[in-house]
């Protein structure tokens, strides 16, 4: 409606014939302040459709991330969980068992075990157990206590717990004497 209400105009001022000395000529060529005010209000328009449109696409895509980091959260033990049903399932069969002799319950507890050794390396959960004569390492090692010894100091007696690392992350620490 506003392009005919133009088109209008330009085709009016074009048939209105100009005089020589006319002020007037050099302003019809120049668009009219009417004009003007229509291409700004159309830019303007353009311009907040584009502002709402990029608004609302961010604001999808922090709702998708926002969905992505909890279904994250939610399943992320998955996979350690899945290891972990047979070393479960295995500790339940064992305590089926009516007369169980000592053998088969040592075969089950190895059997077990490796069960849940190969859940441990599926999950990235490795052992932290120094030697005895390693040095303490605040990172990895708790000191419980300082013994005698003859060997070095601030090196590794006893290792009385293993601790554990998950990938390069601590979960806990070795407890360990240390020599004085």
């Amino acid at each position: 409606m506003q392009d005919q209400d133009k088109y209008a105009e330009q085709a009016a001022s074009m048939e209105e014939p100009v005089k020589a000395g006319d002020a007037e000529a050099p302003a019809a060529a120049a668009p009219t302040l009417e004009e003007q005010l229509a291409t700004a209000q159309q830019q303007i328009q353009e311009l907040q459709d584009a502002f709402l449109r990029a608004k609302a696409e961010a604001e999808n895509a922090r709702r998708r991330a926002q969905d992505d980091i909890a279904r994250a959260h939610k399943f992320a033990i998955e996979g350690f969980a899945e290891a972990l049903v047979p070393v479960k399932d295995s500790l339940e069969m064992a305590l089926q068992v009516e007369t169980p002799s000592v053998e088969s319950l040592r075969e089950g507890v190895e059997v077990t075990l490796k069960q849940l050794n190969t859940a441990f390396d599926k999950g990235r959960l490795v052992e932290v157990l120094p030697q005895q004569g390693d040095k303490l390492d605040p990172m990895k090692h708790q000191a419980i206590s300082m013994v005698p010894a003859q060997q070095e100091a601030n090196t590794i007696v006893a290792v009385l717990q293993k601790g554990y690392m998950i990938s390069d992350r601590l979960l806990r620490p070795a407890l360990v004497t240390v020599a004085q």
